[in-house]
């Protein structure tokens, strides 16, 4: 007999969801983490902290109030990395409280050290002070997460040049900031910095940023941030770092130079499976320490499950959730229906950005006709209200069937408003419902009326005219 009917390697949101399922279920579940790493990376270096910091960027630096008040109204003349750190650590510090509380509630065991595969059921677990324990386990759940990439030819010194994860340690607030890499992760930290004051620059090798997102939503967020005075650099590559003193200068492949107080490479995601030892468990990894896995979240071992950001894309937060309660409800042989198909994506850069279902380009390629429906806040009540004249809510509508195929929207509030449209969406809904539905006044959510009634004013037009000719 096994010690554990589940393991779960790994307490990020994916792990701790696996677990607590798989508890609900009935079965002996552990959990294998290290002693200060509960809640994952998400809790202690990524998610929380990072959305925390731009929290506390947005109040202290008074940016959202500035509308109102004027471009130089600010709660803190001199914001500190202490004042930062304030809220960051208090709010970890209640998330890993709450983990704790629900695993406990739930009886599932935590194991507190590094695991490694020794054979495909058994799991050894080295403490802090380097003790190998052996646990056994029917099923197990990898659910490790990743780490950033740091390429061989960078000399990270984790306070000069320094990745996404060391820039949370700062000791203070630069005056200079290059970040090389304008995904998700770079566009957040240089929106948050730039919001602070510091002059940044974004150096990108392709021609655009944020490629996954609407060109016009990425082009307004473009906009706002050079209004912050953000430079960028597309089509550039980095051909080398180096520290001078206190300072790193940039070297550009096209040979520009940029000077700064100090530079974070973002270079994408690194799975974090080079600790576990794979091979012992008739597993492999790719190059970017990712674990292949079917629509059940299964390995090509069959008892042994992958969940979250070590299998890649999308790599959210959420999504990671639910492939952690889908993977143990199947483990333990419970009916699965699957990842729903219109996961909302969003992004928390200063303004935020949040979509669900299809772009303008995605249509466009796949020649599905659709209608354009726009709302922008400074033509709604609430947004003169909270000083916001810069956010827009899209509607992509079908104009055979009139069903809601994308909803984009960039501002305040962009990515709790987007799930009025996923709801919309997920039910089969059409932009009908929007317009004949009555939204509270004022709220931002009225712009999903105000933007269904554009495009439904659109398509009245083309039917019109449709009309007259036959």
């Amino acid at each position: 007999m096994t010690d554990f009917d589940v393991l779960v390697l790994g307490s990020g949101p994916g792990g701790q969801k696996a677990a607590i399922a798989a508890a609900k279920l009935g079965r002996r579940v552990a959990i294998v983490e290290k002693r200060h790493m509960l809640g994952g990376v998400c809790i202690n270096t990524g998610t929380i902290p990072s959305k925390t910091l731009r929290e506390a960027v947005l109040y202290l630096t008074g940016l959202n109030q500035r509308e109102l008040y004027g471009a130089s109204y600010r709660v803190k003349e001199e914001i500190t990395v202490a004042d930062l750190g304030m809220r960051t650590q208090h709010v970890i510090g209640r998330e890993i409280q709450v983990i704790r509380s629900q695993l406990g509630r739930n009886r599932v065991t935590v194991l507190q050290g590094t695991g490694r595969f020794l054979d495909a059921h058994t799991i050894g677990i080295t403490s802090e002070e380097d003790e190998e324990r052996k646990v056994t386990a029917e099923k197990i759940i990898i659910a490790t997460g990743t780490s950033p990439a740091r390429p061989g030819s960078v000399d990270f010194d984790d306070r000069t040049i320094i990745d996404s994860d060391a820039i949370l340690h700062l000791d203070r607030v630069p005056e200079t900031l290059v970040v090389v890499g304008a995904g998700v992760i770079g566009i957040e930290y240089a929106s948050m910095f730039a919001a602070l004051g510091t002059k940044v620059t974004v150096v990108e090798r392709r021609e655009r940023m944020l490629e996954f997102c609407d060109l016009e939503i990425v082009e307004a967020l473009k906009y706002h941030l050079r209004d912050l005075a953000v430079t960028f650099r597309f089509g550039e590559n980095v051909a080398a770092v180096e520290r001078r003193g206190s300072v790193a200068l940039t070297i550009l492949e096209s040979g520009k130079k940029i000077p700064a107080d100090c530079v974070m490479y973002s270079a994408g995601r690194q799975g974090k499976t080079a600790e576990l030892c794979l091979e012992a468990a008739g597993l492999e990894a790719d190059t970017r320490g990712r674990i292949t896995v079917d629509a059940n979240y299964a390995t090509a071992v069959p008892h042994i499950y992958a969940v979250g950001d070590v299998i890649g894309f999308p790599a959210l937060a959420a999504t990671s959730m639910e492939q952690g309660r889908l993977a143990a409800q199947h483990a333990c042989g419970e009916p699965v229906e699957g990842l729903g198909d219109l996961p909302p994506i969003g992004i928390y850069t200063i303004p935020e950005i949040s979509f669900v279902g299809k772009s303008e380009d995605d249509l466009t390629r796949d020649k599905i006709p659709f209608e354009v429906g726009i709302s922008r806040y400074r033509e709604l009540a609430r947004g003169q209200i909270i000083g916001d004249s810069y956010g827009m809510l899209k509607l992509l509508v079908s104009s055979e069937d009139r069903r809601l195929l994308g909803v984009h929207v960039f501002g305040t509030g962009a990515t709790e408003l987007v799930h009025i449209g996923q709801t919309v969406m997920g039910c089969g809904g059409t932009v009908d419902y929007l317009v004949n539905a009555v939204f509270n006044y004022p709220t931002l959510a009225e712009s999903y009326k105000v933007a269904a009634l554009d495009a439904m004013n659109k398509m009245r037009v083309i039917a019109r005219l449709t009309a007259d000719q036959s």
